[in-house]
């Protein structure tokens, strides 16, 4: 598969897929995406309720943009899991700019996310446990009811359609304690149908730039 990096219009960069004309993160701001999607109505929401350690699930590990926010703004034990199909070879990750645009330590962060070791629990700084699972969502065991938090982040419904169909969504779900959220940039309506239909509250809020919506879901 060949990728290739992408500016986008904060300064920050991505990966962009000539083949699937698909980017990893929007042309409009990657980080600026991320922040708002995942950690504003994300991270921060988990974050307001009394919970000592949170769990995380990433729907599509990626760059490790999202691991890499949440380890800088996290502030109590966190446990990130991400699964991922199909790899990014490290040799591309070191030429993204995450840590030029963020500044501060994120760069050990980062290097230690990218270069940590897949299918095992890895400690990348105190309090953020990461395990980077290399696997196909349809092959992944996932434990029920154990996550408070998914970062649904798989590619856009043009160009990877079986990851928002209902099948997938109600393995997500199940792995979803009861209260926990799901928060993704998708809008799209019959997603939104299909969350409510497994049993999840569904809120539509603003979306990052360039996208006028996003899907908050919480599990009841």
């Amino acid at each position: 598969m060949k990728r290739e990096i992408l500016s986008t219009n904060d300064g920050s960069t991505t990966i962009f897929i000539p083949d699937m004309d698909e980017t990893y993160h929007s042309t409009h701001g990657a980080i600026q995406e991320a922040l708002h999607v995942f950690i504003e109505n994300g991270l921060r929401e988990i974050k307001n309720e009394i919970i000592t350690e949170v769990h995380i699930f990433e729907m599509g590990f990626g760059t490790g943009l999202n691991a890499l926010l949440t380890a800088s703004n996290s502030k109590g034990k966190v446990c990130y899991t991400g699964v991922e199909a199909y790899p990014v070879e490290k040799e591309l990750l070191d030429h993204l700019n995450y840590a030029v645009e963020l500044g501060g330590e994120t760069e050990e962060l980062f290097q230690k996310i990218i270069s940590s070791p897949w299918n095992q629990n890895v400690e990348i700084c105190a309090d953020f446990i990461l395990n980077k699972v290399h696997s196909k969502i349809e092959e992944y065991s996932m434990p029920r009811a154990h996550f408070d938090l998914v970062f649904y982040d798989a590619f856009g419904p043009r160009a990877q359609s079986s990851m928002w169909e209902m099948k997938i969504l109600s393995k997500i779900v199940d792995g979803l304690k009861a209260g926990g959220v799901l928060v993704t940039y998708c809008a799209m309506g019959q997603f939104k149908r299909d969350l409510k239909e497994l049993g999840m509250r569904v809120e539509s809020r603003p979306g990052p730039p360039g996208k006028r919506e996003m899907t908050v879901a919480t599990k009841m």
